[in-house]
């Protein structure tokens, strides 16, 4: 069983979704530092998908600071944080794409603001409230 959820979507690809959950799992607390990651192998055989696919989703997740390889012991989510600059580009990337898809549905800026405060409160924690405003 894997230690994260991920719900597949049709026309997105797998790699990036599961890239996504665990990201996701990561931030919300489902993942903490040192836990075990699945091994390619055992990835691939969950998901259904090919083992190609599954070694590029865990040289991806590594690549970015969220798993680290421990010798004689595996494949672990890692303890450190990526780096600020590395955090801004994946900002940047995804704000800008939220921003034009949102345009694209009609979405004014309030709307776009109200839906991240929504999800920033469902995954980060009623806790984080004060955070957002």
């Amino acid at each position: 069983m894997l230690p994260f959820t991920v719900s597949l979507r049709a026309g997105v690809p797998i790699y990036e979704q599961v890239i996504y959950a665990v990201t996701k799992a990561a931030v919300n607390g489902q993942l903490r530092p040192g836990d075990p990651f699945p091994s390619v192998r055992s990835l691939s055989q969950e998901l259904k998908i090919n083992p190609n696919t599954a070694h590029k989703i865990v040289s991806a997740l590594i690549e970015e600071g969220l798993l680290a390889v421990l010798p004689g012991i595996g494949t672990v989510v890692a303890d450190g944080r990526p780096t600020a600059a590395a955090r801004q580009l994946v900002i940047d990337e995804d704000a800008e794409r939220l921003v034009v898809e949102a345009k694209r549905a009609g979405l004014s800026m309030p709307d776009l603001i109200a839906a991240i405060r929504r999800h920033w409160a469902r995954i980060v924690g009623a806790g984080s409230r004060r955070e957002a405003r």
